[in-house]
């Protein structure tokens, strides 16, 4: 699998595109259940970017890592805001607010990184389940 990346505007709709980019970038290279949990990871990462009223664009991109909990692929989403997503503890039928906990669920291990214009969040997502 090659890196890959893109450029999306900060709206609704780029969710769209960036899973579009998941799945070509995943396709034919792991298990079905890998492109289906990178969507929805991704999804979730871009619908929390939108929310931060940015007006640059977001970078959204999947590369293959290899770690302690061996090959994962690691789903990541570049915002220009600085302030940190909380992993909240939403009732199940909320309307909001269950997404980084879906995240949570999903990836072996997920986090941030801040600089000095934004952050990265990222969540890498088992190629093999155990």
């Amino acid at each position: 699998m090659r890196p890959t990346t893109a450029e999306l505007p900060y709206e609704p709709q780029s969710a769209s595109a960036a899973r579009q980019l998941v799945r070509a970038a995943l396709a034919g290279w792991g298990p079905d259940h890998l492109v289906d949990d990178a969507e929805l990871v991704v999804t979730e990462l871009v619908s929390n970017a939108t929310k931060t009223g940015c007006l640059t664009v977001m970078r959204v991109g999947v590369t293959q890592v290899t770690g302690r909990t061996g090959q994962a692929v690691r789903i990541s989403v570049r915002d220009g805001s600085r302030a940190l997503p909380v992993l909240a503890d939403a009732a199940h039928d909320a309307e909001s607010g269950r997404g980084l906990a879906l995240v949570d669920r999903l990836a072996i291990v997920w986090g941030v990184e801040l600089d000095p214009h934004g952050k990265t969040m990222w969540a890498d997502i088992a190629v093999h389940r155990a």
